[in-house]
């Protein structure tokens, strides 16, 4: 689980930074999850290592402009470049309308299956072998939502060698094993799968909160996941603008993640206000953060960062 930043600015876009998109990459199954699509997203994907033609899955947060006016473009786009055979969009009610007005009135088709679905908060909103993805409530002017990925635990890994020496012989048995039921051998004995299994591998939780003011949901949405990548629109000393506008602050983002015993804490949606030169740029939002929130980095346009899977990695 690769997370690529194609989008990190606030409101509008700037020479270094796009407005909001992030890309979730699965490389076990070439797949690539987005999450908000703003205006000039398929530009950033072109300009990165991502393949367009892998986007399975769009994850919306709000209607804003800067959160959904690329989705149109990419779309479009996305028949032209070896387009998948369905492409799956999560979002707030209106979404569906929202793209059929704009299919209609600039006469685009889709060359392949696009299904809308409006999102419920709590609701599990996909599952497959591999992963859970889920939503909870935000706090904004308009409905928005956070969302939360789950991977599955895996079972440990199968010691082949041990089986072999107590003259386990392969076959159907071994998957049988490796699921960590209890078999009966021939001679009588019988052998529990987790005698012969490396401790199950921990799932990863990856969770995405913005646009919205510190809430208790964001809170509850983040609990234990190893990523949260939230919002940070405004430094501490300008909270009451967050507030008026229910954005979060850098100290917000760091409470969130605090409550909700994350292992890292990816900020971004930055205001341009803080561009270098200001009298507050981004490194003091940063430190505010890391007052509360040591673990905590600042995203920028095209930043990779991929998700550990042993929870005893320090990365």
């Amino acid at each position: 689980m690769q997370i690529t930043f194609l989008g990190t600015s606030s409101g509008v876009p700037t020479r270094s930074r796009n407005v909001s998109s992030i890309a979730l990459r699965l490389p076990q199954r070439a797949e690539v999850w987005l999450f908000d699509c703003g205006e000039g997203t398929q530009h950033q994907l072109l300009r990165s290592e991502l393949k367009i033609s892998q986007i399975r899955r769009i994850f919306v947060t709000h209607m804003h402009g800067d959160h959904t006016f690329g989705l149109m473009g990419l779309l479009a786009s996305c028949g032209l470049a070896g387009n998948p055979s369905r492409i799956d969009i999560y979002g707030p009610a209106g979404l569906d309308e929202y793209l059929r007005s704009c299919q209609k009135y600039s006469r685009t088709s889709f060359s392949f299956p696009v299904k809308v679905h409006s999102v419920e908060p709590g609701a599990l909103l996909y599952e497959d072998e591999e992963f859970l993805v889920s939503c909870g409530n935000l706090k904004h002017r308009v409905p928005a939502y956070g969302y939360r990925v789950v991977e599955k635990d895996r079972p440990g890994r199968f010691d082949v060698a041990k089986a072999a020496a107590l003259g386990i012989p392969p076959g159907p048995i071994y998957g049988k094993l490796k699921r960590g039921e209890t078999v009966s051998l021939p001679d009588g004995r019988q052998i529990q799968g987790s005698q012969l299994c490396e401790p199950p591998e921990l799932g990863r939780k990856f969770v995405y909160c913005t646009d919205t003011v510190f809430c208790e949901e964001a809170i509850e949405l983040s609990q234990g996941a190893d990523v949260l990548v939230h919002e940070a629109t405004f430094a501490h000393q300008d909270a009451q603008l967050a507030f008026d506008r229910l954005h979060s602050t850098s100290t917000m983002a760091a409470q969130v993640a605090l409550s909700a015993g994350v292992r890292k804490l990816i900020m971004t949606h930055f205001s341009p206000r803080y561009a270098p030169g200001n009298d507050i740029i981004l490194d003091d939002l940063l430190q505010e953060a890391r007052a509360i929130f040591p673990k905590t980095k600042l995203a920028h346009d095209f930043m990779t960062y991929e998700i550990p899977r042993n929870r005893n990695n320090k990365n």
